[in-house]
């Protein structure tokens, strides 16, 4: 078995969008999310920018999609990935379920679909996958520990390192550390802000802000929120609901 391991972004890096990265070692391949990026001014006339998947017609075995969450930067190219291979898609309950709700709206049936065990490993080819919980601003988001042939690989996704998130679901950092003492060789974290100094502040810390401004507001209270961003969903209605909005 080789020893080699290749790390291939197809997208995400350096932009919102389109994350999608492809573990190689020798003839076997895992994927790791497939995301769209929404169009920028530069793209007119078009819907859905999406990673350049032909790289894929390349890699002799490729033995499934991971996906991380269910963000559509992370799912939404699945339905174009599909059309194009035939392979399972391993997630999380909620992340399946808005990948199969998208995958309806392209028509693609019969696509495998399968749970990511909530211990243990799973085993694609050569690789091991640890899933572990971390908190998001969607529910059962994952960071993901790739076992491969050459090493170790910590693909955290998308995450925040809450110290007390509502709903309880907190990156096992024992876990982390243990990791690290045992050898980690290569990191692929996400950075967004990341060059800021501080701390980004929990949830909850929202929840008091909302808490305030509704509890003070004469009028009507408008909120814009992310649709996926379940959590705070909840909690605005927990507080309309406390002041009888």
């Amino acid at each position: 078995m080789t020893r080699t391991l290749e790390i291939i972004p197809l997208g995400g890096l350096g932009e919102f969008g389109m994350n999608s990265m492809v573990y190689r070692s020798g003839d076997d391949s895992i994927i790791v999310d497939a995301g769209m990026m929404f169009p920028g001014v530069e793209h007119f006339g078009i819907e859905v920018v999406i990673p350049d998947l032909s790289f894929l017609d390349e890699c002799k075995r490729i033995h499934g999609v991971i996906v991380t969450h269910g963000h559509e930067d992370h799912i939404g190219a699945l339905p174009y990935l599909l059309a194009r291979h035939d392979l399972p898609i391993h997630g999380t309950p909620h992340t399946l379920a808005l990948v199969r709700h998208r995958l309806r709206e392209h028509a693609l049936e019969g696509v495998e679909l399968v749970p990511l065990p909530e211990s243990g490993l799973l085993e694609l080819g050569p690789f091991k996958i640890e899933a572990l919980a971390v908190a998001h601003s969607i529910p059962q988001a994952r960071l993901l520990v790739i076992h491969s042939p050459a090493g170790v690989v910590v693909h955290t996704a998308d995450f925040k390192l809450d110290p007390d998130p509502p709903d309880g679901v907190r990156l096992d950092l024992a876990r982390i550390a243990q990791l690290g003492r045992d050898g980690v060789r290569v990191l692929l974290s996400d950075s967004t802000n990341a060059d800021q100094p501080g701390t980004t502040p929990g949830e909850r810390s929202v929840a008091a802000g909302l808490e305030t401004l509704i509890a003070r507001a004469e009028g009507r209270v408008l909120d814009t929120s992310f649709s996926s961003h379940i959590t705070r969903l909840r909690t605005l209605a927990q507080i309309a609901r406390r002041h009888g909005r």
